[in-house]
C-alpha cells in the first residue's frame, strides 16, 4: 500500500476532514537525511501537514513553502510542496536527540522549541506570495498549524499529526486536518471536539490498521462522512537538478566565482533537500563565468 490522501466532508459539508497516510515518504525522508527517531518524528509531522495542505492547491505552478524557526536544538525545519505532492523537506540537525517526554514519547516540542515562529508561503499565481507568520505555540507541529489556520486563515480548525518510529524506521505516520465551514453549528463542533478526545492519537489508529475512512468517521462522529476526493497520492520527492545549480552559481556573480575557481579550483554543490552532489571542475565554473 502507498502513501494516500483523502477528503471527506461530514454534517452534511459543514465539517471538511483530509485524511493522510505518509509512512512512506516519511519513511524516504529518514533515509535520505539519516534522520535520528526525534527528528524523524519532527520532521515527518511538517511533510505531513505540507502535503494535506499541498491537497489544497489549485494550479500546477502552486507551491507552498513551511518553515519552522524556533530556539529548540534542531534548529530549522522546512518543507516544499506543490499542487503534484511532490514534497521536499530539510532540517538543520538531523542527529538531534533528547529524552523521551514526560509521556514516554519522542519529545518534538523539546528539539523544536517553545519560542519562535511558523511561517507558511503560498506561491498561488498572485504578484506576491501570501506569507502568514505566527508564533510557536508548543513546538509540538500539530497545535502550531492548528493555531496558524484560526488566526492567519481565520478557520476554526483541529489538526493531528503522528509518526512513530521503531528499529527499523518508520512504522506509519499520518494525520488529518479537520475544517469547520462557515455554516458549522456549535454542536457540530461540541460533537467533533468530544469525538477527537476519545479517538487518541493519531499514530495509535493507524497502527491499529484504521483506514483513513475510519479515521474520518472516528473524529467527527459522522458515520456516513462523504468521501470527495480519494486518488491523491503524495510522494518525496527533490526537483533539483544540475540546470538549476547552474543558475544559482551564475547568480552569484563573476567575481564570487573566480574567487572559488582561484581557492578550490571546482565546485561541490550538494542539495539540502535530497542530498544529491553537484561537480563543477575548473572547465565547466570557466564555461559559467563566460556565461556571464
Amino acid at each position: 500500500m502507498g502513501d494516500k490522501i483523502i477528503k471527506f466532508l461530514a454534517y452534511n459539508g459543514r465539517i471538511s476532514i483530509t485524511c493522510a497516510d505518509t509512512t512512506k515518504l516519511v519513511e524516504e525522508a529518514r533515509k535520505i537525511h539519516d534522520l535520528s527517531p526525534v527528528a524523524t518524528a519532527t520532521l515527518g509531522r511538517l511533510l505531513t501537514i505540507g502535503v494535506i495542505m499541498g491537497s489544497d492547491l489549485k494550479s500546477k505552478k502552486d507551491n507552498i513553502t513551511l518553515q519552522i524557526k524556533a530556539n529548540g536544538p534542531i534548529g530549522k525545519l522546512v518543507a516544499v510542496v506543490n499542487k503534484q505532492l511532490k514534497i521536499k523537506g530539510t532540517v538543520d540537525n538531523p542527529q538531534v536527540d533528547a529524552p523521551l517526554n514526560e509521556f514516554g514519547k519522542l519529545d518534538v516540542g523539546g528539539v523544536v522549541g517553545n519560542s519562535g515562529y511558523l511561517t507558511v508561503i503560498k506561491d498561488i499565481g498572485l504578484k506576491d506570495p501570501y506569507v502568514g507568520v505566527v508564533p510557536i505555540s508548543s513546538g509540538e507541529i500539530a497545535e502550531d498549524f492548528a493555531r496558524y489556520f484560526t488566526e492567519s486563515e481565520q478557520i476554526r480548525s483541529a489538526v493531528a499529526l503522528g509518526v512513530l518510529v521503531d528499529k527499523n524506521g518508520v512504522k506509519n505516520a499520518g494525520g488529518y486536518l479537520l475544517s469547520a465551514m462557515p455554516d458549522a453549528k456549535d454542536d457540530d463542533i461540541t460533537k467533533i471536539e468530544k469525538n477527537i478526545f476519545e479517538a487518541g492519537a493519531i499514530s495509535k489508529m493507524l497502527e491499529n490498521n484504521f483506514s483513513l475512512l475510519d479515521i474520518a468517521k472516528k473524529v467527527t462522529g459522522d458515520n456516513s462522512v462523504k468521501v470527495i476526493e480519494d486518488d491523491l497520492k503524495p510522494e518525496y520527492r527533490c526537483d533539483c537538478s544540475r540546470e538549476k545549480i547552474e543558475k544559482a552559481l551564475v547568480a552569484l556573480g563573476k567575481n564570487e566565482l573566480n574567487k572559488i575557481l582561484e581557492e578550490d579550483g571546482k565546485a561541490e554543490i550538494i542539495c539540502h533537500f535530497c542530498n544529491k552532489k553537484y561537480q563543477f571542475p575548473k572547465d565547466d565554473l570557466l564555461n559559467l563565468i563566460n556565461k556571464i
